[in-house]
């Protein structure tokens, strides 16, 4: 029988191989690991390596009898918790037994050994090894929950501040410009006033990603599918990162064919492109990025390319996750979040978003939507 990951392992300890193959033999059942041991030595170093859920130990055994192993047992950390079952020829002296429960027994067994007696002791203790398992496991699993919503409210403090701030020390400069003698210029005030727009839409962007994610949690991230041009809506989301990314020289190229009709939900697939292009100009490096929309077998393809640092091959499954990115990105802004939204809404559109990249040489994102009538390849 292959073992499993998810077996509980149980000792056997007795000095008489066929004692140790008549028990194994009475209690062997699928999930069990059982290992055996003829010497208190041999059992001990079994113990050190593995967790038990069960030890079942000879007491008149040579060199070590099971009580001595079980004080031994009970003085090393690893091996204290381990319950232990003594199985005696003994009879049932009550001096012997109390001797037993002294170092740590749970439990006696009596030769002649009742098959029914032996398994259900030793099935109570498996499925008691079992509940802890699973109580520390879901413990582990609340602990990282809370730590993720501490790290995610930390970084969601941070990342609103810096706007916010901006903001708000632009107010006070605005405020202090227009009480002085000599009030700013119409377009020195535009200017301002595009500053304030940027760093409110960045903020807005951050609330709706959080918000994005809370609804698809619950599965309420509504779909309004229609149709609608692939290839204007690419170059209309082209147009307004180009206004964007203007101040920083960045250019932004678009090839694309007059039209590409498909069908979903146009606001939604704006937000994945706009994603992309987003990131592009955030990771790109400042060098070019180049956006193509094109038609292949039964799917519309939306390619978005820049020629950044690239992204090495253990992250880029990773930074689909939330709140993953990639390593060297923390003076990047974000939540990390806006990819895993963008593959979450892809493949409720019955599609793929993929990434290519290699270190020093930028990345491609391809978006893949399935054109009206056909299957998502």
């Amino acid at each position: 029988m292959i073992p499993s990951p998810s077996d509980v392992n149980v000792l056997l300890v007795d000095d008489l191989q066929e004692n140790l193959i008549a028990l194994e033999a009475l209690i062997r059942q699928p999930g069990r690991r059982i290992f055996l041991a003829r010497s208190g030595e041999e059992a001990l170093s079994l113990m050190l390596e593995r967790p038990f859920a069960l030890a079942i130990l000879d007491v008149q055994m040579p060199s070590m009898n099971g009580f001595e192993l079980a004080e031994l047992m009970r003085g090393t950390e690893r091996t204290r918790g381990i319950p232990i079952v003594f199985v005696s020829a003994a009879g049932r002296e009550l001096n012997y037994a109390f001797r037993g429960y002294e170092t740590g027994a749970v439990d006696f067994l009596y030769k002649p050994l009742d098959p029914h007696a032996v398994r259900s002791k030793v099935t109570v203790f498996v499925d008691l090894f079992r509940q802890r398992q699973e109580l520390q496991d879901a413990q582990g699993e609340l602990e990282r929950a809370v730590t993720m919503r501490d790290d995610f409210m930390a970084m969601v403090s941070h990342e609103l501040r810096n706007p916010l701030n901006s903001v708000y020390l632009q107010a006070q400069l605005r405020r202090k410009m227009l009480s002085g003698p000599n009030p700013p210029e119409r377009a020195t005030m535009l200017r301002m006033v595009e500053r304030d727009e940027r760093q409110i839409r960045s903020m807005i962007r951050l609330l709706d990603d959080m918000l994005d994610v809370s609804r698809m949690r619950t599965g309420r991230l509504a779909m309004d599918p229609k149709p609608f041009d692939l290839a204007e809506l690419g170059r209309r989301v082209v147009e307004s990162i180009s206004e964007q990314a203007a101040p920083t020289g960045i250019t932004v190229t678009l090839d694309a064919p007059p039209e590409l009709p498909l069908e979903g939900d146009e606001f939604r697939i704006e937000q994945v492109i706009n994603n992309l292009l987003t990131n592009a100009l955030r990771y790109g490096d400042g060098k070019p990025v180049a956006v193509t929309v094109s038609a292949g077998i039964g799917r519309g393809l939306v390619s978005v390319r820049d020629q950044g640092l690239g992204i090495a091959p253990a992250d880029q499954e990773r930074i689909f996750h939330q709140f993953e990115r990639t390593e060297g990105s923390a003076q990047v802004p974000g939540l990390g979040l806006g990819l895993y939204i963008a593959r979450q809404i892809v493949e409720a559109h019955r599609g793929r978003l993929e990434v290519s990249s290699e270190l020093g040489k930028g990345s491609e994102f391809v978006l893949y939507l399935p054109l009206p009538g056909a299957a998502a390849a």
